[in-house]
């Protein structure tokens, strides 16, 4: 019985065979995404629980009040099981994927703090994803150990990972910043909705995941903190950025109306993201919408103190609206602009508007040919290990 009511600093070492046949495949993975694995150094891929925030009880749903369930043959319906096996490949297949985005700009770093952020990040995914794995190898037997399979099978270079944001490129250090910031922000909150999970070794891993993961999006807002304080990339221009991926963001959060969301929760395998703390009992028919506004509320909240740090003169940047070029939800494919309001006119003159407001080619070449030429951002010192 690996792993079972062990402390938060406790790890798993003796790894089932499907488990170690996984491995290999990953050692290939690494090799074929052009991450070398000298530069973990002295990291490890450790498997981590902690036991006392998963709770002992299912705390929502249908089954609340009854023991959460440790093993697969605890859980009581095929579908159930058949849900956080997807739940669980969903966040694994984020974790892999934002690796094969992000570490070519390992090359490429303005300073040597920012090159050991992020790869300290590429780490902390991988061992984020290592986790996932091990659940579905170690729980959900073939079925398990096909879809761990997949999550090394899938590749952001080639469009075909299962989220639409960890298929788009991160070409540069701005579209990292903005990556880590908002899409980073999105993941603490599925992270933490996933932490009262009724499958307790999912809500066990949920705890360590969190705190590593409190580095990351750090790191974006620290990021572009530091950008817009050194004052040589546009405030004008760091606003198109923030256009293209607060959008896709919001989108993360799923659809509005979600049948699977609600049968999530009835469930008992994901809950609201302040679950523990509302106090009130839960909308399902609008779970994802709860969740997506507290998300927005906190963006807004974030980027005014950004803001704070711009030279004067600099316009101030904002969160543009949450209907503004939406792909998923009930504003997805309507026409509005960064303050929300409808756009009245023809689909090329929206076009022509879009290209005002989101990042061109254009502007892309006067970022990295130009701007980012400079000291664009400013100068840290890395005091890790």
């Amino acid at each position: 019985m690996l792993g079972y009511f062990m402390a938060e600093t406790d790890v798993v070492q003796n790894y089932p065979t499907n488990f170690e046949a996984w491995i290999e495949e990953f050692n290939d993975w690494q090799t074929r995404i052009g991450f070398d694995p000298s530069w973990l150094g002295d990291y490890r891929f450790d498997i981590k629980f902690d036991w006392d925030t998963a709770g002992g009880e299912i705390e929502f749903g249908d089954f609340e009040g009854m023991p959460k369930w440790e093993r697969r043959m605890q859980i009581p319906q095929q579908n159930i099981t058949d849900a956080i096996i997807n739940m669980v490949s969903v966040q694994g297949d984020t974790e892999f994927a934002s690796v094969e985005q992000q570490n070519h700009l390992l090359e490429t770093a303005p300073t040597e703090y920012d090159k050991k952020s992020a790869l300290r990040i590429m780490c902390e995914e991988q061992r984020h994803g290592w986790q996932m794995a091990y659940l579905l190898c170690t729980f959900f037997g073939e079925q398990g150990v096909r879809e761990a399979a997949k999550l090394l099978e899938r590749n952001a270079q080639e469009g075909t990972r299962i989220l639409g944001s960890f298929n788009e490129p991160i070409d540069h250090w701005l579209d990292f910043f903005m990556f880590t910031h908002f899409i980073d922000r999105d993941g603490k909150y599925q992270l933490k909705m996933l932490s009262t999970s009724s499958f307790k070794p999912l809500a066990a891993s949920m705890g360590p995941m969190l705190k590593e993961e409190s580095f990351h999006l750090g790191t974006g807002a620290n990021g572009l903190r530091r950008v817009v304080k050194q004052g040589v990339i546009p405030c004008s221009l760091i606003q198109k950025y923030i256009n293209k991926w607060v959008s896709t963001g919001l989108d993360l959060f799923g659809t509005d109306d979600s049948s699977s969301a609600q049968w999530a929760y009835v469930y008992g395998i994901k809950g609201r993201y302040d679950e523990r703390e509302a106090g009130t009992e839960a909308d399902r028919e609008h779970l994802n919408e709860a969740s997506r506004d507290l998300y927005f509320q906190e963006l807004r909240e974030e980027m005014r103190r950004i803001s704070k740090a711009r030279k004067e003169g600099e316009p101030e940047l904002y969160i543009p609206s949450d209907k503004f070029k939406r792909g998923i939800g009930k504003y997805a494919g309507k026409n509005y602009t960064v303050e929300g309001e409808s756009f009245d006119g023809s689909e090329e003159e929206y076009q022509a508007y879009l290209d005002s407001v989101l990042p061109t080619d254009e502007d892309e070449e006067t970022l990295v040919n130009v701007y980012m030429k400079e000291d664009w951002i400013q100068y840290r010192e890395w005091k890790g290990n």
